[in-house]
């Protein structure tokens, strides 16, 4: 095996309610068997273990659905599993999403206790006409309670925004991204609100903010976020290289990774240089060359730093020129979308905005 990253996610589906802008493999269900859900779990763990036992595992990222409805002894008892399994990294970093409403007063500190070192809380907003419309089960009092808490516990913490709602004004974003930056979280997620088919925003007939002003909020945000603290290091995150979210650079840079639970994935690269997509309940499917390829292309142009060629060939087999369109590239350059040399490509200030359209230029 390489010796790159590797990551184990665990998803688990389940909510309270289902947000009307979510398109995520999710349920609502009451009465769940958790118990008997984490042994079907343990014994995935067991299948991919045969084929990655030479693993050593950097990162393991509980989502969801609403991962913090696990009871934190059942989350003891998979990382307890892992830890049986694999060879763990002296420092590695084990996440999991959770929202600002619980039942336990003492979750987060139950977190911690159960192994969990990194807690990203999906906040979404912070004012109650926003929470509401955006279908959160929290309010903005409850979420403040809840962030004082993170920020007490962990040591390493991210909170989620999604901003680009309807109607929203720039300088309302501006104050609610001054007020969030004030907490001291050390990684910030920013999602922009998109209605995606089958989602109940689509359903009602609700429309996305207008193009241009969501354009502007994302030009403040990486600007304002860079002069705080908050460099931005993939389209949606902002962190400095100290607290970027591991795991989810597993995804970016094409890392091998295992996916636990129903609506996960994962990635793995044998030794045989074999690629395999992996989907519940381990089944696993060969990728060829050229579908690796078009992954790698499109979530390595998602990081500021962008895609490094020869690490490229190395996890495809394929030369970063044999699938993309050189002309088009220097055409995009000259345009100043693109910064392209020998050793790496990626998009500029001018480009990120418009990364969808890029993509489907130069893909071949």
């Amino acid at each position: 095996m390489n010796r790159r990253n590797f990551g184990i996610y665990i998803h688990w589906p389940f909510c309270r309610s289902k947000c009307p802008y979510c398109d995520f493999f999710s349920q609502v269900k009451k009465d769940i068997p958790q118990e008997k859900i984490i042994e079907d779990y343990i014994q995935e763990l067991d299948f991919y273990h045969n084929l990655t036992s030479t693993e050593q595992v950097s990162s393991i990222f509980f989502g969801g659905g609403t991962p913090s409805l696990i009871k934190p002894q059942l989350i003891a008892r998979l990382i307890e599993e892992i830890e049986k399994k694999w060879s763990l990294r002296a420092d590695i970093e084990i996440s999991l999403e959770a929202n600002p409403n619980t039942d336990s007063p003492t979750l987060f500190s139950d977190l911690k206790s159960a192994g969990i070192n990194r807690l990203s809380l999906g906040v979404q907003a912070l004012n109650d006409k926003d929470l509401k419309f955006l279908g959160r089960t929290h309010n903005a009092a409850q979420a403040q309670t809840a962030i004082e808490k993170v920020l007490k516990t962990f040591n390493n913490h991210s909170m989620d925004l999604i901003y680009a709602r309807p109607e929203q004004k720039l300088d309302a974003w501006q104050q609610e991204l001054s007020q969030a930056i004030g907490f001291g979280f050390k990684h910030l997620s920013l999602y922009q609100l998109t209605i995606e088919e089958g989602t109940n925003f689509a359903k009602r007939g609700i429309k996305a903010l207008e193009e241009n002003t969501a354009a502007k909020m994302y030009d403040f945000t990486t600007d304002f976020l860079a002069e705080h603290g908050y460099p931005r290091y993939e389209v949606s995150n902002f962190a400095t290289p100290q607290y970027q979210c591991r795991h989810n650079l597993l995804y970016w840079q094409g890392d091998n990774y295992i996916g636990i639970g129903q609506g996960a994935h994962g990635r793995i690269k044998t030794t045989e240089n074999k690629i395999y997509a992996t989907t519940y309940r381990c089944q696993l499917e060969e990728l060829t060359q050229e579908e690796r390829a078009e992954e790698l292309l499109l979530m390595g142009l998602r990081l500021d730093k962008g895609i490094n060629k020869k690490n490229f060939k190395e996890l495809c087999g394929k030369d970063f020129s044999n699938i993309t369109d050189s002309q088009k590239i220097t055409e995009l350059e000259k345009l100043g979308f693109i910064q392209d040399n020998q050793n790496t490509v990626r998009l500029t200030k001018k480009g990120f905005p418009l990364m969808n359209h890029i993509l489907s230029e130069i893909v071949i």
